[in-house]
């Protein structure tokens, strides 16, 4: 059925007057504004007056919350079609890839998958979704996994099986969410990130609590998510873990060890305290970025000849800390159940 369109006028008057005077949309606007786009039901002309709009204001916590209420309903949810694991799922979002250093954010989820963790990496699939015309190539995490061997997932099913398998599990984003996918590839056209960019690495694409890993290049961004993240309508969702990001992707840079901060049940503390600076002894990284390279240093330290960069084996304990946690509080819940209910 054809979709009506969504007069925009009035919603671009109102968030497109640049950064001093335009105004934020209420929750109820901003959730009818989302969904005519990701419906598309927005022109292409106005389309790209909103993206521009909201990139030159910046989003309210209120228009984030509305944007990514309306996002997770596009969503097509996952689930372990009735496989049990140890642990919650850890989900991984990756939508930079590496530039300048290599991208190890497929070793994170190798190590966590080798402690009996099931891991889904959602992202874009090929250097056209990445970056406009004219920009340098980076390295994808569809890349380092292709390098390794692990296929892509190419639908529901085929994602469960990796996750059954043991192994760390690629979803296009175009799978998890393909109205929000058609968003994020118009940074080619645009030639700037837009709000998708903020969204789709925030997703929770499981029917069940599990463990996000998020975080944020810039200093100012990390006020908006940390406000975003505390609110009460994130603890159905479960916990997140927050630090700054290696070039944009949420592995823990190997230079430096950064702050993590832990959100749960609509609270946050901080679980690691990270240190200022570069770390005393720098790691031996591979020694080239490209994927094959990396690929290749990556096995070599999941198979024990080089040790893990210690900001990363770090990481990889906080992750266990908090699925600890997780667990115990389901426990706890199932207790509370079986009491009321004998």
């Amino acid at each position: 059925m054809p979709v009506a369109a969504l007069a925009c006028a009035t919603y671009i008057r109102d968030i497109g007057r640049g950064r001093e005077n335009a105004s934020s949309l209420d929750p109820a606007r901003a959730r009818a504004l989302w969904e005519g786009v990701l419906d598309g039901a927005v022109s292409d002309l106005e389309l790209g007056a909103i993206l521009i709009a909201l990139r030159i204001k910046g989003e309210s916590l209120e228009e984030l919350e509305a944007f990514f209420e309306v996002s997770q309903r596009h969503n097509f949810v996952m689930d372990t079609l009735g496989c049990q694991f140890a642990y919650p799922p850890v989900v991984i979002p990756s939508y930079n890839g590496a530039r300048n250093m290599p991208n190890l954010t497929a070793l994170l989820a190798l190590l966590l998958a080798r402690r009996g963790v099931p891991v889904l990496v959602h992202g874009k699939v090929g250097e056209r979704d990445v970056a406009p015309l004219g920009q340098p190539h980076r390295v994808t995490t569809a890349d380092v996994f292709a390098a390794l061997g692990l296929r892509a997932a190419r639908d529901v099913a085929e994602a469960a099986t990796q996750l059954e398998r043991g192994e760390p599990v690629f979803v296009p984003i175009e799978l998890v969410n393909p109205a929000l996918a058609r968003i994020l590839m118009l940074r080619r056209t645009l030639g700037l990130r837009n709000s998708a960019h903020t969204l789709v690495k925030l997703l929770q694409p499981f029917a069940m609590p599990v463990l996000r890993l998020a975080s944020y290049t810039h200093p100012e961004y990390q006020g908006l998510l940390d406000r975003f993240l505390a609110t009460s309508n994130q603890a159905v969702l479960g916990d997140v873990l927050l630090a700054r990001g290696t070039e944009g992707e949420v592995v823990a840079n190997a230079r430096r060890l950064a702050q993590i901060d832990w959100y749960r049940e609509a609270r946050s503390s901080t679980l690691v305290a990270g240190q200022a600076g570069v770390v005393t002894e720098l790691p031996i990284l591979p020694e080239s970025r490209d994927a094959a390279t990396t690929a290749r240093w990556i096995q070599a330290v999941v198979s024990g000849e080089r040790p893990t960069p210690p900001a990363i084996a770090e990481q990889v304990d906080a992750v266990l800390v908090v699925l600890e946690d997780m667990n115990a509080r389901k426990r706890s819940a199932q207790l509370h159940q079986d009491v009321a209910s004998a």
